[in-house]
């Protein structure tokens, strides 16, 4: 995303190069590869070998450019008013804000015929589940052994045993040669690809394909035969028809698509390689791992044996000695303390409790008077003449009888 300017007032202001190349990422990641047909119009052709033109229908027209490296390989001739396939992604060009497709691949639409079929086919299978990515099976992370179906004098078993060469690939490799163009490719591709589910299930993947051609060339891999073929394997198949820009029935099918021969090798074998390294890669950090223990132990080993702890023990044992002495100096000192501190409250609550106490009263030639109840008689009306009663004093008592209450 692109750095925006915020104005003081909150509104995001971008500038006219930011929207370009915007939306020159949309176009990109929304069309990054696309079929179009239409008529071509204003073709220019230029020193450089760059194609420029445009591409309209009844309705509508988009710029369009095949550059030298891509055009290099066309069969005919382009020029206004001639209807085209092309295959290639969306793109623009921000300079003057325009878009245009980048053309890969060109072809006369005099081949509309095949692409009709193609199309019908494709339809047909894609409503039957063929293509569903639930019915995909998983590419095994190791592979030990591979089949590849494919022409035994093409190039693309050359490209694919290269790899495995180059890689160092410990893999059984199983070659189930078979014509891949013509009619008779859309029977003998089916037959291997049934023949090596029958007999040799112990393949962990298929590389099904061929190197590029024409639509025509390709045309085995487009074929109904063959789809159904791959989508009842049970060993997972990769195919690997064409070049970059080619796509077949074969692709949609398959378990997984590679765009050549080669990277369909590489693909599946890129897997065990990582794996390999990786576990390099844990084995290095294990051993450094290891070797960074033992490194610190010892050092801390290494300071436990220099230290006073070992090397001079009784100097220890001096210094817990002197510090409970001084413990037990501190104790006493703060024993001593309290007993002071808590003397001095008793003698006050004593003399507090002296003061308050009955018996201070009776010094000072007071008495008591209890009734038969031994409640104190606090009021002449709580006793009766001839009660009985007894009076406390500071020393002893009395036995009374009342006779008169005033």
């Amino acid at each position: 995303m692109f750095e925006e300017v915020n104005n003081n007032d909150g509104r995001l202001i971008y500038t006219v190069s930011q929207i370009s190349n915007e939306i020159k990422l949309i176009l990109e990641d929304s069309y990054p590869a696309i079929w179009m047909q239409g008529e071509i119009s204003n073709f220019k052709l230029y020193s450089s070998g760059h194609m420029y033109f445009s591409i309209k229908d009844a309705n509508a027209q988009i710029k369009g450019v095949m550059f030298q490296g891509a055009n290099i390989g066309l069969t005919f001739v382009p020029e206004d008013g001639i209807n085209v396939l092309v295959y290639g992604r969306i793109s623009s060009y921000p300079k003057y804000g325009d878009y245009q497709v980048i053309v890969n691949y060109m072809e006369q639409y005099g081949k509309g015929e095949l692409y009709e079929a193609y199309e019908k086919l494709k339809k047909k299978l894609e409503a039957e589940g063929l293509f569903d990515a639930s019915a995909k099976k998983t590419i095994p992370d190791v592979i030990n052994r591979i089949g590849i179906i494919t022409s035994q004098d093409g190039a693309a078993l050359h490209d694919i045993l290269k790899v495995i060469d180059n890689l160092n690939a410990n893999v059984e490799v199983l070659i189930y040669p078979v014509r891949v163009q013509g009619k008779e490719a859309e029977n003998e591709i089916p037959q291997a690809i049934r023949y090596l589910n029958e007999y040799h299930k112990n393949l962990d993947v298929l590389l099904v394909g061929r190197g590029g051609g024409s639509i025509e060339d390709l045309w085995a891999f487009n074929t109904e035969n063959v789809a159904r073929a791959i989508f009842g394997s049970e060993i997972p198949v990769v195919s690997c028809v064409g070049h970059e820009i080619d796509f077949t029935i074969a692709d949609f099918v398959a378990d997984m698509r590679s765009p050549t021969p080669s990277a369909a090798a590489e693909m599946v074998l890129r897997s065990r390689k990582d794996i390999e390294n990786r576990i390099e890669q844990l084995k290095e950090s294990l051993e450094d791992a290891i070797n960074f223990i033992f490194d610190d132990c010892s050092e801390k080993l290494n300071r436990l044996m220099s230290s006073r702890t070992l090397t001079k023990p009784y100097l220890i044992y001096e210094d817990k000695i002197s510090y409970v002495d001084e413990l037990n100096n501190r104790l006493l000192k703060n024993a001593d303390r309290v007993v002071e501190s808590k003397s001095e409250k008793l003698k006050n609550i004593s003399h507090k409790l002296d003061i308050v106490s009955p018996l201070s009263v009776l010094k000072r030639g007071f008495s008591v008077c209890f009734d038969s109840n031994n409640k104190v008689v606090k009021d002449s009306k709580d006793v009766n003449i001839g009660d009985s009663v007894n009076i406390r004093l500071l020393q002893g008592s009395l036995a009374a009888v009342v006779k008169i209450k005033q």
